[in-house]
């Protein structure tokens, strides 16, 4: 039995009993008392599908269970998702340019580019406002 409390353990400080690998994702098994019954390989699969039921748009990669009698408490780690950025230029949603024809290519280089105000400069207008 083992104190983990890194952020490795996704369970926080919970005593891990059992160190886990099934189906290629880390399993943390924890029991707050000694009585309490031990997960079977079939009910951490099942947990598994529960998660990705769950999160369907990324993989789980890990998985701390903490069983305290009949009640078990579940915590999932999930693998980042990538996202693309999407900006608003000359009045379209768009992640990227590179489909784009030359006119609106040519537009949004004419566009006037705001900056960000900071509290600490004086903003100033080019035209002498």
């Amino acid at each position: 039995m083992e104190a983990v409390m890194d952020t490795t353990n996704p369970m926080g400080d919970m005593v891990v009993n059992d160190r886990l690998t099934v189906d290629g994702v880390n399993v943390l098994v924890g029991y707050t008392n000694e009585s309490d019954q031990h997960v079977t390989e079939a009910e951490i699969r099942a947990y598994l599908e529960r998660g990705a039921l769950q999160h369907p748009n990324t993989a789980v990669t890990g998985l701390a269970l903490l069983v305290d009698g009949e009640d078990v408490g579940i915590r999932y780690e999930l693998a980042p998702v990538p996202f693309d950025r999407i900006r608003r230029i000359t009045g379209y949603l768009v992640g990227t340019m590179d489909r784009w024809n030359d006119a609106k290519t040519s537009e949004e280089s004419d566009r006037v580019k705001h900056g960000v105000y900071r509290g600490d400069r004086v903003p100033t207008c080019a035209s002498g406002c």
